[in-house]
């Protein structure tokens, strides 16, 4: 009896540690969602503390506000300038979290002044709203329905139309929805950089990106830390991607066109390289 027991227990404890080594790769527990994950971020008042209100801007705009169709049978609006050639080569940007402002209007005329020939098409991810206070910018990147933000970036692809070269750039929340919209573009993305944007974790999302990445960080950044850039490096390499990264000494948030505490000097580096990168994407002249 005390034989069969002991076969018994050894039995068991075989079978337990088969399972545990067996366990099918559908129930590892899921990456965190990097959407979800920035709007946790958003709410932190450490994180909102980070952000000055923007300073009052006049600016004449180049471009012009445009709408145009989004697949959820709904309308999107945007601010284009350029072309606007079907077909052609678009830059797609993404507002940091204030919203598409002036500010946003001022940084698309300059990259469309520097990438001639290149629609610049600065999409709206909160169909019209905007905020002054990082208080008010909390709570509409918390309110962003990303199935809804998905529908304008898949409208502003078809308005590119669907043998168009489409790079992608945004800055903090644009950031993080510039690599987004860069998978979402497929086969027809050419490019995307990301301004201190959150990452996508999901490996199995990252494969299916048809481009390498531009990273520019922040070494004193607490919400997009080094340790978040560190494992991007990780999970890209995982995923078979390139993504080339340059770091700041700086806080986040210091290229932001509408930040009281813009530090022009790294600005000025990362806003070159962006454009460097571009206009190899685009193969134009410099």
């Amino acid at each position: 009896m005390k034989h069969l027991l002991v076969s018994l227990l050894a039995l068991l404890t075989a079978t337990a540690a088969f399972a545990q080594q067996a366990a099918p790769s559908c129930c590892a527990k899921p990456a965190p969602d990097a959407l979800v994950a920035f709007a946790s971020l958003a709410a932190d008042p450490a994180f909102m503390s980070g952000h000055d209100a923007p300073l009052p801007l006049d600016y004449q705009e180049a471009g012009k506000l445009v709408t145009y169709p989004t697949p959820d049978s709904s309308t999107a609006h945007a601010y284009q300038v350029g072309p606007g050639t079907k077909d052609g080569k678009y830059l797609l940007v993404i507002h940091e979290w204030w919203g598409l402002n002036d500010y946003i209007k001022r940084e698309a005329d300059r990259l469309a002044a520097s990438l001639p020939g290149v629609t610049v098409l600065a999409v709206d991810l909160y169909d019209g709203k905007l905020a002054t206070t990082a208080e008010e910018a909390s709570r509409l990147v918390q309110a962003v329905d990303n199935n809804r933000a998905k529908n304008i970036l898949r409208g502003a692809l078809t308005r590119a139309g669907a043998k168009a070269q489409v790079a992608t750039l945004g800055w903090c929340f644009g950031g993080g929805w510039s690599l987004q919209a860069a998978m979402l573009a497929g086969k027809q993305a050419v490019g995307c950089v990301m301004y201190y944007g959150m990452p996508e974790k999901d490996v199995a999302k990252l494969k299916t990106l048809n481009t390498d990445v531009l990273g520019l960080f922040a070494t004193q950044d607490q919400g997009i830390s080094p340790a978040v850039v560190k494992q991007f490096q990780a999970d890209m390499k995982k995923a078979g991607k390139q993504l080339t990264v340059h770091s700041f000494n700086a806080v986040h948030a210091f290229a932001n066109p509408s930040n009281p505490k813009y530090d022009a000097k790294a600005a000025t580096q990362a806003n070159t390289i962006a454009l460097n990168y571009l206009l190899k994407k685009f193969r134009l002249k410099a």
